[in-house]
């Protein structure tokens, strides 16, 4: 079941309803548990001035009061170091504008691993507030032989303790009863909490360990599973191949299972296109319905199979308890350019689209780590590249065999995204060690129990994904989208023009203008003028380029596929050009639209653009001055 998700700014606290906070560290199953809680009633929206996400829901206790559930970011401490983790303590101390604490805190945990949930709580116990503490996965801990003396545990902390499994919904009826009895008899005390010093910290640190070694035993025998999985998944040698088999299989499903979803939804699009045209009056309306309003959603549309493909893997993975693991894995690669190893689930998100690769650099708390991620995400060979990729290839380099088993074309291709991956840890590694100096925070991280996933939970998650990614970028690339229109369509050819129409619009006065510019890469007028729609999706590129050439050429070339033209007129120069090119340059607004967002600044997104251009330009320039002195001029 699939939950129903409102991207709306998040509504006042029903009149009456208890406000219940879920708080807990990351990889706890809190989640998990919010959407056992909530099934499908789940709204997201933002908090009021950053772009951290607020997940939010009803539910109702057995004793029939109503709950306004919140689900926080995780968080180790109260002491933020990173934008999800400032959310949660703002939310939890009611720092927030226009809201007050929670009612009653429920503590996730993850059963198998009490150590660092249980410093969390001593935090939360100052802040004063009704307190329960969910023991989840109990199932797993129960199955590796874990023993916690729930009662010892309950008396030790001070508040109840209950059990839960959320991805199999058990225990949601006693963890319910206890904040119904936790709102009738407890009262809110005073909020005390401050951040710790240092002495302060040791002193918690020795509490926790004092009362997991009274309360816990650890299993007699060995969790065998896990450390024989972790044998061979965290193998220096074997691990890295096992992961590397993971992402080649991953993207071999982005960019292949995707198709016939990907070609039924342009499909429809077309369709709904063509049957505005066929109904509706030639004229300024229905070209902006058509070419503007419609092209401008299927443009966002034809790529939602791909990155729901690549989050069910994401998701899925990360469920099992692998995703900490792969950056794990990749911790030495990532710190050797000046990278955080979270930086690596970003950076592979970005295969997919830079926008939710931009927005998972949340889990990073180093500012400077996160913002190094940020700057380099783009850099990632994304989806909306391969319409561009492909097309000059297919177009230019020969469908022959190397070597007697490689494709020439599929080593291109690949020389492109290996161009993109090295060139990001370049420009991570100068700003971290000249720009951003200091030393990359220690990653540490506690592995997580492998669970087997839950299908719902994963299937929720995934939908929640694609719709954030349709309101984010879709808000933003349709009114792109008619801007777009209007630069093409405006303000049109005069009575009696000999030029094609596309020379008199406003794109195509600044396409000529801009030709000279663009000369020393190599680039002619026509694409000039498609870089300009280009900047509202890298693919958009191909439409254009399709459009100018369709609009002026002659009788014989206009059944000429574009790749057959573009061969024609094109030097080989110019289409190595082209593609280095698009390796770098910055042709996605929604991109800096969503770094704006996430770092709350136009200077990123300005900074961004500038040396991507910068780049860009460089390496067409170089590429085409050497194809041309090599005979491909």
């Amino acid at each position: 079941m699939s939950a129903a998700l409102d991207l709306r700014p998040a509504a006042d606290t029903e009149a009456g309803s208890l406000r219940v906070a879920l708080v807990g560290t990351p990889n706890c199953g809190k989640t998990a548990l919010f959407n056992a809680l909530t099934g499908a009633r789940q709204k997201v929206a933002n908090y009021p001035g950053v772009t951290v996400e607020r997940k939010e829901g009803p539910a109702t206790t057995p004793g029939g009061r109503r709950l306004h559930v919140l689900d926080l970011p995780g968080t180790y401490s109260l002491r933020a170091r990173s934008p999800d983790e400032a959310v949660t303590r703002d939310v939890v101390l009611g720092r927030l504008g226009g809201e007050s604490s929670p009612d009653v805190l429920i503590c996730v945990a993850d059963s198998t691993n009490l150590r660092l949930v249980l410093r969390l709580l001593l935090e939360l116990k100052a802040v004063g507030r009704p307190m329960v503490l969910a023991l989840n996965m109990f199932d797993i801990a129960t199955r590796q032989g874990w023993a916690i003396d729930l009662d010892r545990l309950s008396g030790e902390l001070g508040l109840p303790v209950v059990t839960t499994v959320a991805v199999r919904r058990r225990g949601m009826d006693k963890l319910l009863e206890q904040v119904d009895i936790l709102a009738a008899t407890s009262p809110n005390g005073e909020q005390v909490w401050r951040e710790p010093n240092a002495a302060e910290l040791r002193h918690a640190h020795r509490e926790a360990d004092r009362i997991l070694k009274a309360c816990v035993k650890q299993p007699t025998l060995p969790d065998t599973w896990t450390g024989k999985l972790d044998g061979v998944l965290l193998h220096p040698v074997g691990g890295m191949v096992i992961l590397l088999a993971i992402l080649f299989l991953m993207f071999q499903a982005v960019f292949s299972w995707a198709v016939p979803a990907m070609d039924l939804i342009s499909a429809a699009f077309d369709g709904l296109a063509n049957l505005v045209k066929a109904n509706m009056p030639a004229g300024v309306i229905q070209g902006l319905i058509s070419d503007g309003v419609i092209a401008g959603v299927g443009s966002v549309l034809v790529f939602l199979p791909q990155i729901m493909i690549l989050f069910f893997f994401i998701i899925l993975l990360e469920d099992f308890g692998y995703m900490a693991r792969a950056a794990f894995l990749m911790d030495k690669i990532m710190g050797g350019a000046g990278l955080h190893g979270r930086a690596f689930i970003p950076l592979l998100s970005s295969f997919a689209c830079a926008i939710p690769g931009v927005m998972a650099t949340r889990v990073i708390d180093s500012k400077y780590d996160r913002l190094a991620t940020i700057m380099v995400a783009p850099l990632m060979t994304c989806s909306a590249r391969i319409p561009v990729y492909t097309l000059i290839i297919a177009a230019f380099v020969p469908r022959e065999t190397v070597y007697g088993f490689l494709n020439l074309q599929g080593l291109v291709m690949f020389g492109l995204y290996a161009a993109g991956v090295v060139s990001a840890l370049l420009i991570a590694f100068v700003l971290r060690r000249f720009i951003w100096r200091g030393a990359v925070e220690p990653f540490i991280m506690e592995l997580p129990a492998y669970k087997l996933p839950d299908a719902r939970n994963v299937l929720t998650n995934v939908l929640l994904r694609a719709k954030i990614f349709l309101g984010r970028a879709g808000s933003i690339i349709l009114p792109l989208m008619i801007v777009v229109w209007f630069l093409s369509n405006f303000p049109g050819a005069p009575a009696g023009a000999t030029q094609p129409a596309i020379d008199y619009s406003l794109a195509g006065i600044i396409g000529h203008a801009i030709a000279p510019v663009l000369a020393p890469i190599g680039f002619n007028w026509q694409i000039a003028v498609a870089l300009i729609p280009g900047m509202a999706a890298r693919e958009v590129a191909v439409g254009a380029l399709a459009t100018v050439y369709a609009v002026s050429a002659s009788a014989d070339d206009v059944a000429t596929p574009l790749g057959t033209l573009l061969a024609q007129q094109w030097s080989l120069a110019t289409a190595l050009s082209l593609l280095a090119w698009y390796i770098f340059a910055p042709q996605c607004l929604s991109t800096l639209g969503v770094v704006k967002r996430e770092t709350n600044s136009w200077k990123w997104p300005i900074i961004m653009f500038v040396y991507m251009m910068a780049l860009a330009y460089a390496a067409s320039f170089a590429t085409y001055h050497v194809a041309v002195a090599l005979g491909g001029g």
